[in-house]
C-alpha cells in the first residue's frame, strides 16, 4: 500500500506534517481524517489503510501543538485556531492537489465540529462525524464520570494551563499534551447550555449554516461523553445539510466496546467500518 508524508502550509506559515495513504492513480475519492482533541494521527492509521485498500486516498495529520516535535507549551492555539488555520489549510491543500477527485471528510469529536466551523466544508461532497457532540458537562454520564471530567476540565486542566503554560494530557490521562488556550476554551464552553454555540466570539450558529452536503452523524450507546442528545444538539446545527443519524451499540460489533475513541480501532474492521465505507461510496457515486 502506498503511504507518504506531505507538508501542508497554513495561512500563518506554520507547516503541518500529514500522511497520505493510497494510490492517486487508482483512487476514486480523497477522504480527510480530522482528529479528535489530544489524539494523534496514529489512532487513524488502521482505518486509513482500510480505506486505501478500497481505492480511497486518505489524509491524516495532527493539529498544531499536538503534532510530534512541537511541544504544546510552545504553541499558542485554541480550538478556533485548529479550525480556522489547520483544518482550512488541509482542506484547501487537498482540493488543490487533487482537483479531479471528490473530496470527503471524516471528523472525530472536535474534528466533526470543525466541519461546521470551516468555510472550506463547501468543497466537500459529503462528510461523516464520529462521536461529535456538544461537550456540555450535563450530558456526561454516569455521574462518577461527570465528576471526574468536571475535575479535569474545571480545576486541574485550567490550573495547568495558567501555571504551566500547557496541559500535560499524557500524565492526566486525556490524550496528548494540549496548548493552554485549547483547555481554557474547552473549560468555558462545557458550562454553556449549547456549548460553543453560546459563545458570541465563535459565531458558530452562522458558521454551521454554511455547509451544504450530505452528512452522516454517528454515535455510540456506550460513549459516556457523547450520548445521543449531545450529538443531536451538535448535528442539528448543520441546518443546510442533509443529516442522517446512526447510533451503534457494542452488539453491532460482536460485543466489542466502542466508546468515545474506539471506533477507529481495527477490532471493528469487519463490523462497523463497512457501513461507513458504503456511505462514502454512495457519495462518490452521486458525484459521478
Amino acid at each position: 500500500m502506498h503511504k507518504n508524508t506531505q507538508a501542508i502550509t497554513c495561512p500563518d506559515g506554520l507547516i503541518l506534517r500529514a500522511t497520505l495513504f493510497g494510490d492517486p492513480g487508482t483512487a476514486r475519492a480523497l477522504v480527510l481524517l480530522h482528529p479528535a482533541t489530544g489524539v494523534t494521527e496514529r489512532m487513524y492509521a488502521a482505518f486509513a489503510s482500510y480505506l486505501a485498500v478500497r481505492n480511497f486516498l486518505v489524509l491524516t495529520y495532527n493539529y498544531r501543538g499536538v503534532q510530534v516535535g512541537t511541544p504544546a507549551k510552545a504553541v499558542d492555539a485554541g480550538f478556533s485556531t485548529w479550525a480556522d488555520l489547520d483544518v482550512e489549510a488541509v482542506t484547501h491543500w487537498a482540493a488543490e492537489q487533487f482537483p479531479d477527485l471528490p473530496l470527503l471528510a471524516v471528523g472525530h469529536s472536535f474534528g466533526g465540529h470543525a466541519l461546521g466551523l470551516c468555510d472550506s466544508s463547501r468543497l466537500l461532497a459529503g462528510a461523516v462525524t464520529i462521536a461529535s457532540q456538544a461537550g456540555c458537562l450535563r450530558f456526561i454520564r454516569p455521574t462518577s464520570e461527570r465528576l471526574r471530567v468536571t475535575a479535569l476540565l474545571k480545576l486541574i486542566g485550567p490550573f495547568c494551563a495558567r501555571v504551566m503554560g500547557y496541559v500535560p494530557g499524557r500524565r492526566l490521562g486525556i490524550g496528548e499534551d494540549l496548548p493552554a488556550r485549547v483547555m481554557l476554551e474547552w473549560c468555558r464552553w462545557t458550562s454553556l447550555p449549547n456549548y460553543f454555540f453560546d459563545d458570541p466570539t465563535m459565531n458558530a450558529v452562522e458558521r454551521f449554516r454554511r455547509p451544504r452536503m450530505p452528512l452522516l452523524a454517528v454515535g455510540f450507546s456506550d460513549d459516556p461523553w457523547a450520548p445521543a442528545e449531545a450529538i443531536d444538539l451538535m448535528s442539528g446545527h448543520f441546518s443546510n445539510c442533509a443529516v442522517e443519524r446512526r447510533e451503534y451499540t457494542p452488539a453491532d460489533s460482536q460485543g466489542q466496546a466502542i466508546g468515545h475513541l474506539g471506533f477507529f480501532r481495527d477490532r471493528h474492521a469487519s463490523t462497523l467500518w463497512p457501513a461507513l465505507v458504503r456511505w462514502l461510496e454512495q457519495r462518490v457515486q452521486e458525484r459521478s
